[in-house]
């Protein structure tokens, strides 16, 4: 059961070469930041924008996935991060089943991002 207190879905950054490669493979095992971090770093919608400014500002061709937290299972541990806030991290690798949307995404210079409708 999804815990009530945790939101339902969790997004992820990643460049359009990364996410054509797990494509290939059915499974996305992290970016360079991922893998030298030991797993996946996740945000939540509230937790987005500040992500993208804090770590995209400026690039280009990235794209966004949409993850249902139910769908990762005890992988995602909810963990304190930026400014105390809890953010999820995944411990295993992203089967491409589990993400529900992907968008293609840029990043201004200053931080700001056309994100889907909703977001």
């Amino acid at each position: 059961m999804q815990n009530p207190t945790r939101p339902s879905m969790v997004y992820k950054v990643c460049t359009r070469a990364q996410w054509r490669d797990a494509s290939l493979t059915g499974v996305f095992t992290g970016a360079p930041a991922d893998l030298a971090d030991g797993f996946i770093h996740f945000s939540t919608a509230s937790q987005l924008r500040q992500t993208l400014k804090l770590h995209f500002s400026g690039q280009n061709k990235l794209c966004l996935l949409a993850v249902k937290t139910d769908a990762l299972g005890a992988g995602l541990q909810w963990e304190t991060s930026r400014g105390g806030a809890l953010f999820p991290h995944l411990y295993e690798p992203l089967m491409l089943k589990h993400v529900i949307n992907d968008w293609p995404i840029n990043v201004a210079a200053d931080g700001t991002a056309h994100l889907p409708e909703g977001l």
